[in-house]
């Protein structure tokens, strides 16, 4: 007998109560709102009452909250059921079989599911009581019933309601007494090791499975591998009695019919990280607790078959070590991916520790970083370093943004001390990026910075502040002095994109996902991210909450740091400060900093204007016949449909990409990190390395996370499938080793399958990832898109942020922005070049919120989709007749506009070409207003005299008109034209 029992109730369950009992899935799903698992159940007579224990050996420590739900096989419902007890090893149930003898399913975790997509993912079912008072008392049932005497029913089958949602056999928790059994024979050792091969992924860290009690630990391990494959398999440490310091394991006198390395490594205990630098991690296991040690072995394809044998040594701090023999069955078939065409396979988890495109190659259309004594040039960009390391010039197309060298200011008893002087040196110099340092000294202080310059005009310091005795400080700055003229423009640090105000005063706040701010224009600017030195990147998007900013121990002083936007001394003066401060005796605070230098490149026009994007999974043929040329396969869709994992459809997916390259399409695929599907097959290896992978958190969401996860994660995005099946996607932590996984999984992608790009639902990586993913793209297959997408995090939810300044450090490397739902094509002029066009960074857009405004859009050279908001094939017709791609854009930012309306709240772009041109017109005016074009002839290389200025009839945008040349055009309020200006 075993203890089962709730509130001193005393159960008469045994252990043939709960025995294992066959699992499997029936031909059919039954539907999901019953709960993912039931039991089978023979009722052998016509009885009033029968009593039944399900031993359903869950995980789940909720159990006595949920529902029952008993059903005939024939459909009906049984009303009369009484729960004696429930615990996570068994229900002992009493229920009225009201179709008389034959076969009832007790469905136990049913769950209210919600349709479509989001985040709403539905929830469990509480306990109710149905039965009927009457019932109860015939049968003796109520407080304190054992339900001794009524007849037996037996439980004779425990299904899943598809594969997917199986248990077993590795979530068939073990009961407290198989435990104590096990244990007892394996008295005295501190910790017992079980080997587990590929096909059985260890699944629990709280539990043990009943396969373990049963057989218990191991002494062999068999697996199977064929010749040129990275093999997987796992040792399960469980901590029986003690807790457990720094567990490593090491493979031992391997041989067999071939001689070679097999490269032995756990990813457990380390790795290479996504900048490519080895790290080690410090395993520890609780007491009570499962360590899952995922292993992986290489099979050189030149070996011979036959059987392979090792020993696996398994050590921990002050414990005995503990042994286990491989055997590995090498087959006659060889393997010339490594076994990465299978991922099932799991031979993808050597991609974790990848070092693809690491390195300081120069990505196009860049140029290499050269150096001419103080000065650093880089495409269409010069950077002049001074003696303390820092700026004294940064130029942009030949706009000089610095008014003064930037300059590191300490602050002690009123006097200010800056970092004018100091040694400077060169420690690097490569094409992708060149490296220095300075270092200087007043009084007690000593001042250090460690400055780069990649090819992109990303630009970071590392500023070292120290004192050889205790001190005081006033204050410590960063201020950099630029040009009123040179930034008109400003986005970041609690700010919308706009134009630039004439002071801010901005405090840190770590609600705020605020670091950074961007002043400056079309031709020159600048941002500046203040970082400490325990930065991580924070989540984005509606999770920002869940990992916000580290709040930099320097710049943030407790609450007294900030940063000053002001107007002084014919500049506009950025001082980022810390505040008083005392600093011990060799004590060091890191100011850190990062700068950006806008824009990146030139704009690419006749890219924006021939590449016609098609968001939606619909067939080549459609999106050909639409004119698009470029579609976006979302996930969630035939071809893509797991979230942020695309080879689980691999050949539907290049079934796809052939049929729409034969018609001249390129495709891309939604594929990011910020998620991971529930599908994802090497979820459980990314469980065992806790919290470096998967993002950690409260658990809940869709049914089948919470039943198998257990807890500790964050739900995110969950869709349905038209056949009902679910995809659930936990969260990612951040920068991780995922990250270089990715990168591989994007090159086998483009090998592979033949994609032609990506489509990046926010950015959840950093720059240095970008970096790489932007030259497997254009090694693999050039002329590789990558387009940006984001919702608009100026919001609590997101920390107010502006994306283009969140994501500015990516830029470089993106071809197109689409920053979409939230965005108010209503806001100012100003507010559209900055935070919509892109073309501040050498960048172009388009539109999503409610299709957009098609008239303003044009002034800035961006539409909405196809098939996703607003129907852009009316202009696109009358950019083919014009010949858009061949024009050149000048906007009206340019001084060199050739059209102007007179007014700043009608603004007017020129698209010119060949003798003639198109001018976009839209009004931010409330209210419709008379115009005069005030048009440089010269300019556009026109003949007034035999030049006529008319508008196109386009569908849905404009009827066909013809106005004098020196006449005036009438504008609506938030509409606009499109003219044609020529003979």
């Amino acid at each position: 007998m075993i203890a089962c029992c709730l509130a001193g109730v005393a159960c008469l369950v045994t252990q043939a109560d709960v025995a294992l009992v066959p699992y499997g899935v029936p031909p059919t799903p039954w539907p999901e709102n019953l709960g993912n698992h039931r039991a089978r159940i023979a009722v052998d007579g016509a009885v009033d009452a029968v009593r039944v224990v399900i031993p359903w050996r869950l995980r789940d420590r909720a159990v006595p909250e949920r529902q029952i739900i008993i059903r005939s096989a024939a459909g009906t419902d049984v009303a009369n059921v009484f729960r004696l007890n429930a615990t996570r090893e068994a229900a002992d149930v009493v229920f009225e079989p009201v179709d008389g003898p034959g076969e009832y399913l007790a469905y136990y975790l049913p769950f209210d599911v919600r349709q479509g997509s989001g985040i709403d993912y539905g929830s469990y079912a509480p306990r109710q009581d149905t039965a009927d008072a009457d019932w109860l008392a015939r049968n003796g049932l109520g407080p304190g019933a054992v339900g001794e005497g009524l007849p037996r029913a037996r439980v004779v089958e425990i299904q899943a309601r598809t594969e997917f949602d199986r248990f077993d056999p590795m979530e068939i928790v073990a009961g407290e007494a198989e435990v104590a059994a096990m244990l007892a024979q394996h008295a005295g050792e501190p910790y017992l090791v079980f080997a587990e091969d590929r096909e059985h992924p260890i699944r629990m860290a709280d539990d043990i499975p009943v396969r373990w009690a049963r057989s218990g630990p191991s002494h062999d391990l068999r697996i199977a591998a064929d010749r040129g494959e990275t093999v997987a398999f796992q040792l399960g440490v469980f901590a029986a009695r003690e807790r457990l310091r720094d567990v490593a394991v090491e493979l031992r006198d391997f041989r067999g019919p071939t001689a070679f390395d097999p490269g032995f490594r756990c990813i457990n205990l380390g790795g290479t990280d996504w900048l490519g630098e080895r790290f080690e991690k410090h395993v520890m296991v609780a007491l009570g607790k499962v360590q899952a040690l995922w292993c992986l072995v290489d099979v050189p394809a030149d070996a011979r078959p036959g059987l392979y044998e090792g020993t696996l040594t398994v050590r921990a701090d002050g414990a005995p070590d503990s042994r286990v023999r491989l055997l590995l069955e090498a087959s006659a078939e060889t393997r010339p991916d490594r076994g990465d065409g299978d991922p099932a396979r799991l031979s993808r988890l050597r991609w974790l520790d990848s070092r693809l495109a690491v390195d300081d190659e120069v990505t196009a259309p860049y140029t290499p970083v050269t150096l001419d004594g103080s000065g650093l040039h880089i495409l269409d960009r010069d950077i002049g370093i001074g003696p303390s390391g820092l700026p004294t010039s940064i130029a942009s197309r030949g706009v000089e943004l610095l008014a003064a060298p930037a300059r590191f200011v300490v602050r002690r008893g009123g006097a200010a001390f800056a970092s004018a002087e100091g040694d400077r040196r060169v420690l690097e110099s490569a094409p992708g990026k060149v490296t220095w340092d300075a270092s200087g000294a007043v009084g007690p202080l000593r001042y250090y910075c460690v400055g780069t310059l990649e090819f992109d005009g990303h630009m970071r310091f590392r500023v070292g502040l120290s004192a050889s005795e205790p001190v005081d400080l006033d204050d410590v700055s960063l201020e950099i002095p630029l040009r009123p003229d040179a930034v008109p423009l400003m986005m970041g640090m609690g700010r919308k994109g706009g134009a630039r105000p004439s002071s801010l005063r901005w405090k840190w706040d770590q609600r705020n996902h605020q670091d950074s701010l961007w002043l400056g224009g079309v031709d020159a600017g600048l941002q500046c991210k203040l970082r400490g030195s325990n930065y991580e990147r924070p989540f984005v998007n509606i999770y920002y909450h869940r990992k916000p900013l580290n709040m930099p121990p320097s710049w943030y002083n407790g609450g007294a740091g900030g940063c000053d936007l002001v107007e002084e001394n014919g500049a506009v003066a950025v001082r980022a400060y810390c505040g008083p401060r005392s600093l011990a005796a060799h004590e060091e605070q890191h100011f850190d900093f990062d700068l950006l230098v806008t824009p990146f490149h030139r704009l690419d026009t006749a890219a924006q204007f021939a590449e016609r994007y098609y968001h939606a999974a619909h067939s080549p043929e459609q999106v050909a016949a639409s004119g698009a040329n470029v579609v976006n396969l979302h996930h969630a869709t035939e071809m893509n449909p797991y979230i942020n994992y695309p080879f689980l459809a691999v050949d539907k997916l290049r079934d796809y990409v052939v049929r729409a390259h034969e018609l001249g399409l390129k495709v891309k695929i939604y594929y990011t990190v910020r998620e991971l599907t529930d599908h994802l097959p090497e979820l459980w290896a990314l469980r065992s390395l806790g919290r470096e992978v998967l993002a950690d958190g409260p658990g809940g969401g869709y049914s089948w996370l919470q039943e198998h996860l257990g807890g500790d994660y964050t739900p995110a995005w969950y869709h349905r499938f038209a056949d009902s099946e679910v995809d659930a996607a936990v969260i990612t932590s951040g920068m991780s080793r995922w990250h270089s996984f990715y990168v591989e999984g994007l090159s086998w992608l483009l090998r592979n399958v033949g994609i032609d790009g990506l489509y990046i639902d926010d950015v959840a990586w950093d720059r240095d990832v970008m970096k790489r993913v932007r030259k497997v793209l254009d090694r693999e297959r050039p002329g590789s898109l990558i387009d940006l997408h984001s919702w608009n995090h100026f919001n609590d939810w997101a920390g107010w942020a502006s994306c283009a300044n969140l994501y500015m450090e990516n830029l470089p490397y993106i071809d197109r922005l689409w920053f979409g739902e939230g965005f108010d094509y209503n806001e100012t002029t100003d507010y559209w070049l900055v935070e919509i066009s892109g073309i501040p960074f050498g960048l172009m857009g388009e539109m999503l919120e409610s299709g957009g405004n098609p008239w303003r859009g044009m002034v800035y050279g961006i539409t909405t989709r196809m098939a996703y908001s607003g129907d852009p094939r009316p202009l696109w017709h009358v950019w083919d007749e014009f010949g858009i791609g061949k024009a050149r854009m000048i906007g009206y930012w340019d001084a060199a506009c050739p059209v102007r309306t007179g007014r700043d709240d009608v603004l007017a772009t020129v698209y010119a070409r060949d003798g003639k041109a198109l001018v976009a017109i839209a009004s931010w005016a409330a209210e419709p207003v008379a115009v005069k074009l005030r048009i440089d002839w010269a300019a556009l290389g026109m003949d007034p005299e035999r030049t006529r200025l008319s508008a196109p009839a386009i569908q849905d945008f404009q009827q066909a008109g013809e106005w004098p040349i020196d006449g005036g055009i009438t504008v609506e309020p938030g509409r606009g034209m499109l003219l044609q200006v020529g003979e």
